[in-house]
């Protein structure tokens, strides 16, 4: 279980984290144009470095600081072509059209804190609980999202 409050620590930790993921998908792409040797054949893993429900608390992480200042469409554009797939990014501008609000968080706004809860896997795929906090003090409103992330990729394929 993970779980952030958006405090100035924790933003300048995120946007650290951002800086460092859009540099290195800036590099990427530059050290693939360059010739290189055969590659022996690669075994099937997984591509993701940190289990999926780490994945989904990162990008929520960044996700909401970026959202949450001024200016943050470009990162929060960025945020999606790193970490959702082609297929949900499609059917997230559909939702959004229709819904008029934004489709990762299901809102017009920007929640104060998440918290992210690995559940089940199963059939290439595994499910991560997000619950958004939305106010504070004795009596916060909650809402809840199931994330489902591709277990190969690492990448979020379904956001309910």
């Amino acid at each position: 279980m993970i779980q952030l409050r958006n405090t100035p620590d924790r933003r300048t930790a995120g946007r650290t984290l951002l800086i460092t993921v859009l540099l290195a998908a800036a590099v990427v792409p530059a050290a693939a144009a360059a010739p290189q040797a055969p590659a022996a054949p690669a075994t099937v893993r997984s591509t993701a470095s940190a289990p999926a429900y780490q994945q989904v608390a990162h990008f929520y992480g960044a996700y909401i600081d970026a959202a949450g200042t001024e200016g943050g469409g470009k990162l929060t554009t960025a945020l999606r072509a790193f970490y959702l797939t082609p297929a949900l990014r499609s059917q997230l501008r559909t939702w959004e059209a229709r819904n008029h609000a934004d489709g990762v968080l299901r809102a017009q706004n920007t929640p104060l804190a998440f918290k992210v809860t690995a559940r089940d896997s199963g059939a290439g795929h595994t499910w991560s609980k997000v619950r958004l906090t939305w106010n504070g003090g004795k009596h916060p409103t909650y809402t809840y999202l199931t994330v489902q992330s591709d277990l190969r990729t690492g990448k979020i394929s379904g956001i309910r």
